[in-house]
């Protein structure tokens, strides 16, 4: 029998710019290596390569002048509503600049405890402590200070009320912090919104347009169109992007399919075997201690070919071990299993008591954590990943 089943490996590329041939690029870097490693293509084998060199190549950048244009243009440049962002000063830092750039005033109001992807302002013991209820409780900047005073996060170590709201006048902008989770409660101060959450945006802004808003605009609804030669994301506008320089932002990739689609050509063609490819950014995974949620692109993946379409099919092990061939053992024991898995169909098997406890994600979702965390976000230097076995299973020799 076999011993090694998935095998992840993160690959090591020169430094990618703008105007680069990702994909040949790509497909360059896996080849070299098979020949370095020894590698023996298989078919089903996926290559990964991260969304950020995929925008660079692309040079998908925008200034905090072409943000402030869009919104000056598409809000009015009044006063402007900007509700649930998230703590991050990659993340949205520079996006938060840009509108104040274009606002005479903003109405900055937080989530609590945490932000949409797990950054906390407070504790929840502490709102316990102060008999706060954040499903209904709206708290002012005053209040929030009184109660619990000057919060660091926990990793940055930075107050990120102070450093948003200095963010904001330092731009020549009016700025007014409140604490809220009830979306409609920015209409008691404005009624043209910029709602910044990620995954959560469609029913936000359909329940401010059902409530009153005059003007409701997202993330994905800002640089979906260039701005004087800016980089732009007619899908996801701001959402996805990140701080590239002190003034510039770097935006999530368009057209990615062609991307993963041209990967996949060129490795098929060279190998003779049928190579899957994909686009990952953000992986879809929380921290249990940080409480963090990975996901702050709009999405795990924005381009991958067809056969990573779908969720697992499996079988759970340990149920047929447990229940099915529970008298058996050994030889005997694996022999049943194999012929069970050898009997499996494509049909889906959710629902079916013999796939309980497998997990019911999509593929890429699945692919695209395991490559970020196999490339991570530092200095490793392997922005693509080159996976082998995933789709293996205990029969396969």
């Amino acid at each position: 029998m076999r011993t090694i089943g998935t095998v992840v490996r993160g690959i090591r590329a020169g430094i990618i710019r703008e105007g680069d041939n990702i994909a040949k690029l790509t497909a360059e870097a896996v080849m070299d290596a098979w020949k370095e490693a020894g590698i023996t293509p298989c078919d089903r084998d996926v290559v990964a390569v991260t969304e950020s060199v995929v925008a660079r190549a692309q040079g998908n950048y925008a200034s905090c002048e072409a943000i402030a244009k869009d919104v000056k243009e598409k809000t009015g440049g009044k006063t402007v509503g900007v509700i649930f962002p998230i703590l991050s000063r990659n993340r949205f830092s520079l996006l938060l600049k840009g509108m104040a750039k274009g606002c005479e005033k903003i109405v900055l109001m937080l989530s609590y405890p945490s932000d949409e992807v797990g950054n906390h302002l407070v504790d929840w013991d502490l709102l316990d402590k102060a008999h706060v209820n954040p499903y209904s409780d709206v708290l002012s900047l005053e209040d929030f200070r009184n109660k619990f005073g000057y919060i660091v996060h926990q990793f940055t170590g930075v107050d990120y009320i102070d450093y948003y709201s200095n963010l904001i006048k330092n731009e020549n902008c009016e700025v007014e912090v409140i604490f809220a989770n009830r979306v409609e409660t920015i209409l008691d101060y404005t009624d043209t919104i910029i709602t910044c959450d990620i995954h959560t945006r469609e029913r936000s802004k359909r329940l401010l347009k059902d409530a009153g808003g005059k003007i409701v605009l997202g993330l994905d609804d800002i640089l979906t169109s260039s701005v004087d030669g800016s980089g732009y994301n007619a899908e996801y506008g701001l959402l996805g992007s990140n701080k590239a320089t002190e003034d510039t932002v770097k935006l999530f990739p368009r057209d990615c399919m062609p991307v993963a689609e041209e990967i996949s050509r060129i490795l098929s063609e060279a190998s003779g075997k049928r190579i899957e490819a994909m686009v990952y950014g953000d992986g879809a995974f929380k921290d249990p201690v940080g409480k963090i949620w990975e996901l702050a692109d709009p999405v795990v993946s924005p381009g991958y070919t067809k056969g990573l379409i779908g969720t697992p099919n499996e079988l759970k092990l340990k149920y047929l071990a447990d229940n099915d061939f529970g008298n058996l053992s050994g030889e005997e024991l694996r022999n049943a299993i194999y012929d069970r898995i050898a009997a499996k169909t494509s049909d889906s098997l959710v629902g079916n008591m013999i796939s309980e406890g497998t997990t019911p994600r999509r593929l890429t979702d699945l692919i695209g954590s395991l490559c970020d965390l196999t490339s991570g976000s530092g200095d490793k230097g392997t922005p693509i990943v080159y996976i082998q076995g995933y789709f293996d299973n205990y029969s396969n020799d």
